[in-house]
């Protein structure tokens, strides 16, 4: 707050603002900044000062109390407004847990509906800090409840703007419904997390539940719910900064990695696996990846990287998990995460090394049909540049919706490694050659056999026989493709300016 101190007396209307403004800081509250301290967290106000510019933070609502009569709280529980995270505007939505264990009232809820609306008409991206405890309950009598727009406004903001949710604590009811439609929600290895806190579960279901029984983070991380878990509330501020970083103008060029240790990554034997993590160390600026729900949907990485200082989406087939094979739960994250990239209009690289979509009767349980379309609908609709770069593996419909031809893709490459199929090869094999096969009555002969064809079939579709077919614009030296890459980027202007939104994104 600027020093305007000067001699002369203050007003009586100035020092009673003055003293308003002044009861709701950490100061003036030493009772909640201890209770903080008790739970190993910052405060809402010093969680806030972290995240943004010096400064640069202005407070809307700071003076709002609770609607009961005989309740107090700073804010009402929730400290707002705009500022600056290295130097871009963004709107902020902090539940503050020492009041009333941060609920969302009358009036918070007021506040909040405006925060959103404010974010909305001036394209601001939104920060929620969600620690709190769901509706008060105290505030069901006061009639403006009712009409509480906050969920509804705030699920407009999808695809207009990013929307980034930190999960420091324990988020139910209202809090984890905002939680659910971020973008990107961050949450910390203890935080707690349910549609329903602990009295409303012993009500409906008769079983006495703490917060951590219900929701642990480790539920949700499993489930996908989570797409970044950190150790600390200090570690949560920092990653929604890198976060947020993605969304802006392209940056300085970063350090490059050395280039050569690329072309080691893949193995010789086509049938060992490798961390496909590498390939994308050895592409991004040194230090700027940002990995999005890693321990869901592991037959695929999604993740936030710099080229050469422009932020770029990447979705890499995983081959350390079913082979690289597409499931249910790759699917959903792999088309969510081409929905952001899209809608921010971030340029995407894939990385293909797949033997196709998963297959079999317990995959179809999980709905693969229609969760696997999901992806080809994302890409197919996407406007952004889309950058293919095949690994080893690119077979049937899993190269099909990973930036293979009918995608056209901005550049479509391959490495010296990369095989081509419209389907396995082993398998194709045992149907063009059924005839054959079948009539070589012993077991070893037809293997020995069978070997013979797919080895002739796998000679045919290397990487430079598919180039000779042209289905690949190039195949290049592994150590090559970070500069290929980022030519191919300086060759795509930049998109037109956008007043509207260019779609929504879905939550899951």
């Amino acid at each position: 707050m600027p020093d305007h101190a000067d001699s002369k007396p203050v007003r009586p209307d100035l020092a009673l603002a003055l003293e308003a403004r002044a009861a709701r800081l950490d100061a003036a509250r030493p009772k909640a900044v201890a209770q903080q301290r008790k739970r190993g967290r910052l405060t809402a106000r010093e969680s806030l000062a972290a995240l943004l510019d010096a400064g640069s933070f202005v407070e809307y609502g700071g003076l709002a109390r609770p609607a009961v009569a005989g309740m107090e709280g700073a804010a009402d529980g929730v400290v707002m407004g705009t500022g600056r995270i290295d130097g871009r505007p963004v709107d902020l939505v902090f539940y503050d847990y020492t009041v009333y264990a941060g609920t969302q009232s009358a009036i918070n809820h007021v506040k909040t509906s405006r925060m959103f609306a404010h974010a909305e008409k001036h394209r601001l991206p939104v920060v929620c800090w969600l620690d709190g405890g769901g509706a008060r309950p105290h505030d069901m009598k006061v009639e403006a409840r009712g009409s509480t727009p906050t969920f509804v406004v705030f699920a407009r903001l999808s695809g207009l703007v990013p929307t980034v949710g930190i999960l420091p604590g324990r988020a139910f009811a209202g809090h984890a419904n905002l939680a659910g439609m971020c973008d990107v929600l961050i949450a910390t290895k203890d935080s707690s997390m349910g549609m329903a806190g602990p009295p409303l579960v012993e009500a409906a279901l008769g079983v006495k539940l703490t917060p951590e029984e219900i929701g642990p983070a480790s539920v949700h991380v499993a489930s996908g719910v989570i797409d970044v878990l950190v150790e600390d509330d200090a570690e949560a501020i920092a990653v929604a900064k890198k976060y947020l970083g993605y969304f802006g103008a392209p940056g300085p060029a970063g350090e490059a990695p050395d280039a050569t240790r690329l072309r080691e990554v893949v193995p010789d034997n086509p049938k060992r696996a490798y961390n496909v993590r590498k390939v994308i160390e050895g592409l991004a600026d040194v230090g700027s990846i940002l990995e999005l729900k890693p321990s869901w949907g592991r037959a695929v990485v999604t993740a936030l990287i710099r080229l050469g200082g422009r932020p770029v989406g990447v979705v890499a087939n995983q081959p350390m998990f079913l082979a690289g094979a597409i499931d249910s739960p790759a699917s959903e994250k792999a088309a969510r995460f081409i929905q952001i990239c899209d809608a921010f209009d971030i340029p995407m690289l894939l990385l293909c090394d797949t033997p196709g979509l998963m297959v079999g009767p317990d995959v179809e349980k999980t709905g693969l049909v229609r969760r696997s379309a999901r992806v080809l609908t994302a890409l197919a609709n996407a406007t952004v540049p889309v950058m293919t770069v095949v690994l080893r593996k690119a077979y049937g419909l899993g190269y099909y919706i990973m930036g293979s031809q009918p995608l056209d893709p901005a550049v479509l490459l391959a490495w010296p490694t990369a095989e081509f199929g419209g389907m396995g090869l082993e398998g194709a094999v045992n149907i063009i050659y059924r005839r054959e096969l079948d009539d070589v009555a012993d077991p070893e002969a037809r293997a020995v056999l069978h070997k013979q064809l797919t080895d002739e079939l796998k000679r045919s579709n290397t990487a430079v026989e598919t180039a000779a077919r042209f289905l690949y614009d190039d195949v290049i030296d592994p150590a090559d493709t970070r500069d290929i890459l980022l030519n191919t980027l300086a060759t795509v202007p930049p998109p037109p300016p956008r007043a509207t939104r260019k779609r929504i994104i879905e939550p899951m």
